[in-house]
């Protein structure tokens, strides 16, 4: 019976060190309100400039947007996001998107193909290189695409998905676009949360 005991306690045990360790392990998203980290960070942009999310920020607000070349998700959304992208900076909304993924894993997210994915799709705000990952890890991104908007004051307002549907014809709600729509209005967001789907980030290790 005492046997019994200690081997359900070791197994218990086990079990919630097993679940530290995951919590531990998984990425925590910023919380709606959350302030805008690492914003003063500089990053190598397309263009060959190196510039932090402090330069691009808007009168109305700022995007962040996790992507990234090579995910399929990413290349489905790619256009909806360039719009975007084009459009609100001149409602006062700044936008930047940041590749966070490791060209050793994938060689299409090489800075170079980055360049050449810019000019083919005709981006005009900037797209630069998380060349450690570090704001990945510290915004909590899991996915690409997977965007932040913040408000003048530098709260997230905004955290999620682009749209719901992958399938540019299929789409219903058009989370981000609202979201931008309403902050560039200086109106509150309808929808602050939604689930982003696409390509896990793949980080670069850890120095």
């Amino acid at each position: 019976m005492k046997r019994l005991m200690h081997a359900s306690v070791l197994v218990l045990s086990l079990a919630l060190a097993g679940a530290a360790l995951a919590q531990e392990g998984e990425p925590q998203a910023l919380a709606i309100g959350a302030a805008l980290p690492m914003s003063d960070v500089k990053m190598k942009n397309v263009d060959g400039k190196e510039l932090a999310i402090d330069d691009v920020k808007g009168k109305k607000g700022t995007l962040v947007v996790f992507s990234c070349n090579h995910c399929p998700y990413a290349k489905a959304w790619e256009k909806r996001i360039v719009e975007l992208g084009n459009t609100f900076p001149k409602k006062g909304i700044g936008v930047i998107m940041v590749n966070p993924n490791d060209p050793e894993s994938f060689p299409a997210d090489a800075y170079e193909e980055m360049q050449a994915r810019a000019k083919q799709n005709g981006m005009k705000f900037p797209y630069v290189v998380d060349a450690t990952s570090d704001l990945a890890r510290t915004f909590g991104a899991t996915h690409t695409p997977e965007a932040f908007l913040f408000d003048p004051s530098g709260k997230l307002v905004y955290h999620g998905a682009i749209d719901d549907s992958r399938d540019p014809g299929q789409v219903k709600e058009r989370y981000l676009k609202n979201a931008m729509t309403a902050l560039a209005s200086g109106k509150a967001v309808a929808v602050a949360e939604t689930k982003s789907i696409g390509c896990s980030i793949k980080l670069r290790p850890k120095a």
